[in-house]
């Protein structure tokens, strides 16, 4: 074996270290602000949980608009920083409207403008992953990115439950602290990563979306669109997973806890993940996710004391690290260079309006029966994407 396929995150670009380094920062200040957001809008603001969902899925449904946009522009400029520059600065100017926020609206606005600037970014950042990554060690580079994603993901939760402390639970006080991070990931993004010169490789993509065009992306990779759709159905919003340590007894000043676990497990499985996909077929890993999260569902549907919530949210985390860095890098797998920013945009647009449908079904289920018929609800649509798996893509998705 060669010496850089043995070499592992070592052998990685190290502009795709930036790159994760900018994903953990702006993680610190979104989790901060995420982790006691439902709490602010429903204790403090006074939304209910169907405000709630429909919140955070037309937020994430307008990401995913963005993200097709900037993955196509990404592709027909052939440039990716600039767009990756432009959406994680929007979000960080949204960091400030949270603790100023005196109404639904306030917080309505700061939220859909944070998610367009992360759909701006989404495509092109995952694209340029693509470009910069030897492709023997690609899913080790997702999987790099997404595990330093996911460390910012707990990070922030558990600064926020020391702020809480510290500020004795002035969310407004701590949601100024998420300013900093953000400030510092966008002058990380501008000075630690450096575009490479992207060499045509078949027909480029044109700044368009019609049936003609679409008919460049394969078979397998619209198998992949399917099997992350019915993914993303049955795993709405994480706001949901801190509602329910809440309706278990857990502490305000604790909520943020929930975040904190699941990231921790995220990040922990993510990378291994990834590295492990390089070295065998990626839907057999995909699988093992899916079957986690049927269980992580019905833990949380049944949970009567915090302990077992908190199980829930570990294998919800869990599944998300033996999931997500899979789909994306079976996106680049299937996609040739010069469309997989459209590839990313389209994937990812699909994934956020299905998520918007999510949040919404999941917000109207607890309003009418309770937590419990959400998280069921949400098992029984896993075993869905299950089945689908493993009739759908057995050799589709394979690894070549």
């Amino acid at each position: 074996m060669a010496p850089e396929k043995e070499a592992g995150a070592r052998a990685l670009p190290k502009a795709i270290w930036a790159l994760g380094g900018v994903s953990l920062l702006m993680d610190v200040s979104s989790e901060l602000v995420h982790s006691l957001l439902p709490v602010f809008m429903v204790s403090v603001l006074g939304a209910s949980t169907l405000s709630l969902g429909l919140l955070e899925g037309f937020a994430e449904g307008t990401a995913a608009l963005s993200k097709m946009f900037s993955g196509v522009i990404s592709d027909w400029l052939g440039k990716r920083k600039a767009l990756a520059v432009l959406g994680y600065g929007l979000s960080a100017l949204t960091k400030p409207l949270f603790p100023l926020a005196q109404t639904i609206d306030w917080v309505f606005t700061a939220r859909i403008l944070d998610r367009v600037g992360k759909g701006i970014r989404g495509a092109p950042r995952d694209a340029l992953i693509g470009d910069l990554a030897p492709s023997h060690l690609r899913g080790a580079a997702y999987g790099l990115r997404q595990s330093l994603d996911t460390v910012g993901a707990f990070l922030g939760p558990g600064l926020a439950i020391a702020l809480m402390f510290l500020f004795s639970d002035d969310i407004r006080a701590v949601y100024w602290f998420a300013v900093i991070p953000a400030v510092l990931c966008v002058a990380l993004l501008i000075w630690g990563v450096q575009e490479p010169d992207r060499k045509k490789d078949g027909k480029a993509a044109k700044f368009a979306i019609n049936r003609k065009e679409l008919a460049n992306l394969s078979g397998a990779y619209w198998c992949v669109v399917l099997v992350g759709s019915v993914l993303t159905l049955a795993r709405f919003s994480e706001a949901f997973l801190i509602l329910r340590a809440q309706s278990v007894g857990l502490p305000v000043a604790w909520l943020p806890a929930v975040m904190v676990v699941m990231s921790l497990v995220y990040a922990l499985a993510a990378y291994p993940a990834g590295l492990l996909s390089d070295r065998m077929d990626r839907r057999f890993i995909l699988m093992i996710g899916t079957a986690v999260l049927i269980v992580a569902d019905v833990a949380l549907a049944l949970a009567g004391t915090i302990g077992t919530a908190l199980l829930g949210v570990a294998l919800w985390g869990l599944h998300m690290g033996l999931s997500q860095g899979l789909l994306v890098t079976l996106i680049a797998d299937t996609t040739p260079p010069t469309w997989r920013g459209t590839a990313f945009g389209l994937f990812n647009f699909v994934s956020g309006f299905v998520l918007l449908a999510a949040s919404a079904l999941a917000g109207f289920l607890w309003d009418i029966s309770g937590p419990a018929a959400t998280f069921f609800a949400g098992a029984g649509i896993t075993a869905l994407a299950f089945v689908g798996l493993v009739l759908l893509c057995r050799k589709k998705t394979a690894k070549a």
